[in-house]
């Protein structure tokens, strides 16, 4: 994704990431099909990346389109990686992975929608509520809102207290039955199915109640605060 404002149209109004990141999806999935057969599939979704600025590693992978907005994915290490919960909390944690897989789990299928305009239906997954947390650090009571921080840096985003609350909500260590992979986010990502996906924060590292609302790295280039499906097409006064 890129991470400049959306790109302007001639005359002036801006396109929406729905329409210019999923013109070059399509543009990137026609270009995999074709090179299937000549063994360069890799080498044509880097001259699409190339050639347009700021977008990186878009690639078709069953039914997905994998975008991030650094140059490379984070990886997990089990043996390093830790979780940060902190913010305005009596019990702030950093929990090892151990700690991580040990929390209790549900699982739930929900759709998955991209405000560029594509969907995967019926995503099998796996993880933990949010309630499982606020029993942990116990937050105080001016704790209205919960950011989620990426390792991807700077990638970040936001939900309030009761978004994060809502039904269908989770932090999710599992898809279809595996572990998350490295272009999903593993070891965690956030899963909200009632909003588009730039607010499922993928890759998260650390999650922090606050007391005061702050803009998520899309939301800073534009975008709707609220992405909810059906009620914003991401893009604020478009």
């Amino acid at each position: 994704m890129t991470a400049n404002a959306p790109t302007p149209r001639p005359g002036g109004r801006p396109i929406g990431r729905a329409a210019f990141l999923g013109t070059v999806a399509t543009g990137v999935g026609s270009i995999a099909l074709l090179s299937r057969y000549s063994g360069s599939v890799q080498a044509a979704i880097q001259k699409v990346s190339a050639a347009v600025p700021g977008v990186n590693q878009i690639a078709p992978t069953a039914g997905w389109r994998i975008y991030t907005v650094a140059d490379q994915m984070p990886t997990f290490n089990a043996a390093t990686f830790k979780l940060k919960v902190s913010g305005h909390v009596a019990n702030p944690v950093t929990l090892s992975w151990s700690e991580v897989d040990a929390l209790a789990t549900e699982t739930q299928v929900t759709d998955f929608h991209c405000v560029t305009g594509w969907s995967v239906d019926k995503v099998h997954w796996e993880g933990f509520r949010a309630r499982t947390l606020i029993d942990l650090v116990r937050p105080a009571g001016n704790a209205r809102y919960v950011t989620f921080v990426s390792t991807e840096a700077p990638y970040v985003d936001q939900l309030t207290l009761a978004q994060f609350t809502a039904p269908g909500v989770m932090v999710a260590k599992k898809q279809d039955g595996v572990a998350l992979k490295q272009e999903h986010g593993a070891p965690l990502r956030l899963v909200v199915p009632a909003m588009y996906g730039y607010k499922s924060v993928k890759w998260v590292g650390e999650i922090r109640f606050d007391a005061k609302r702050a803009d998520g790295y899309w939301e800073q280039n534009g975008y709707d605060v609220d992405a909810f499906i059906g009620r914003s097409n991401g893009l604020t006064g478009s």
